[in-house]
């Protein structure tokens, strides 16, 4: 019987260390935490993409979380990014966090494009970075 990696498909895997501060008072991890492991690995996407441009950038417009169980100090937590579709302005991100191999948690996070202070047609550069990262797993966000 072979294992399949349920985050082979994403291009970008971060391991997150739980830390006792994540923790709430029924010692597991608190909700607004898993935002937190969301945005390290986007931040870990966006290096991958090499996007440094100073006067433009990119800011989260929205962001969903499903919990599919608790995640407790001690396991091994694995969260998978990739790009899901692209829009004239944005762009969508989905997430996938493993605690132990398990599901523990899934979810979105939409990226809006902002250049001179207002929202902007996403440049062509970017789009082909992000779609050259999503290749390497075989994947093309529409």
């Amino acid at each position: 019987m072979s294992l399949v990696d349920p985050l082979a498909d994403f291009p970008i895997v971060v391991e997150v260390d739980v830390r006792y501060r994540d923790l709430d008072t029924f010692n597991h991890v608190n909700n607004a935490v898993y935002l937190t492991y969301f945005e390290q690995a986007r931040v870990a996407y966006f290096a991958e993409l090499g996007w440094t441009s100073r006067d433009d950038s990119v800011v989260v417009a929205r962001a969903e979380v499903n919990y599919r169980r608790a995640i407790v100090l001690g396991q091994k937590v694995r969260v998978g990014c990739r790009v899901a579709r692209f829009g004239n302005k944005s762009y969508t991100m989905e997430y996938r966090v493993l605690a132990d191999g398990e599901p523990a948690a899934d979810g979105i996070t939409v990226q809006a494009y902002v250049a001179g202070g207002r929202g902007a047609p996403l440049p062509d550069e970017l789009k082909q970075r992000i779609l050259a990262v999503e290749a390497r797993v075989g994947r093309n966000p529409a």
